[in-house]
């Protein structure tokens, strides 16, 4: 199976001053590590995409670390560890993947080895993992990274952001899965016939003064207007020039769903 992928973390390239646009497949990762002059110094984002065409699937992993990048190198390279077994379940129809690679994944977060491996690194980070897989979305959302689904006919209904920002929830250091109830979210999502647009970005665009960019409908107006590699440059072009110093990383994709979405009855 031909599987395009690729992985970063922000200790590796800070991307301090500096616009990064990458393409991954047909995904798009963009990535500004914040603005010097506001006294950023360091990028503690961090991702994961895996793309097949030939099998229909996306999976991505967005990170946003607290006082090192430590967390988000930990979280990626054990998801690296379940590649194998990730890309078999993939294989199956959507509810059997969705549900076999969420129980592999919470299953590992909540082992002893992996949170004895939390106990020894400084800090903490979001985790949201999204899987788009024929036409349908799942997400596994720990913490504040956000998750935007694009379509006219959603937005007709002010709908665009599909998980919730839950504060106070990482992984790491201070670890959800340490508590007596792990406290995460997952949902998933039918999309709509025709230019469905997946968008998944860190809260350095949401929290940057002087734009708006915590309205999704900006994000969804602005990218009607042009492409999805534009529409990415141009957002982190915004944040750039209006003085952020927070570090953003944004991951967009588009897919052309072929099936009637379901409507009501009457």
């Amino acid at each position: 199976m031909n599987i395009v992928e690729y992985s970063w973390v922000g200790s590796q390239d800070p991307y301090v001053d500096v616009i990064n646009i990458q393409h991954v497949g047909r995904m798009v990762l963009g990535r500004f590590g914040g603005n010097s002059t506001a006294g950023q110094y360091k990028n503690e984002d961090g991702c994961l995409l895996w793309s097949s065409e030939s099998q229909d699937w996306e999976f991505t992993v967005l990170l946003d670390a607290h006082t090192t990048a430590e967390s988000a190198e930990l979280v990626v390279n054990t998801v690296k560890s379940l590649k194998t077994e990730i890309v078999t379940l993939l294989m199956m129809p959507p509810v059997k993947a969705f549900e076999q690679v969420g129980g592999l994944l919470l299953n590992k977060f909540k082992s002893q080895d992996f949170k004895e491996e939390c106990r020894r690194i400084k800090g903490e980070t979001a985790f949201l993992c999204v899987i788009r897989k024929g036409s349908f979305l799942w997400w596994l959302s720990i913490g504040d990274c956000i998750l935007h689904l694009f379509h006219p006919e959603l937005a007709a209904f002010d709908e665009y952001q599909q998980n919730h920002r839950s504060f106070y929830e990482w992984v790491g250091r201070v670890n959800t899965f340490e508590l007596p109830v792990p406290c995460f979210s997952t949902g998933t999502k039918e999309m709509r016939k025709g230019r469905n647009h997946i968008f998944l970005t860190t809260d350095g665009l949401t929290e940057c003064s002087n734009t708006n960019f915590d309205d999704p409908k900006e994000i969804f107006n602005l990218f009607s207007k042009c492409s999805n590699e534009e529409g990415v440059r141009e957002l982190l072009n915004f944040i750039k020039d209006n003085g952020v110093r927070d570090s953003t990383t944004i991951i967009s994709w588009k897919i052309n769903a072929e099936h009637e979405g379901s409507q009501p009855s009457s």
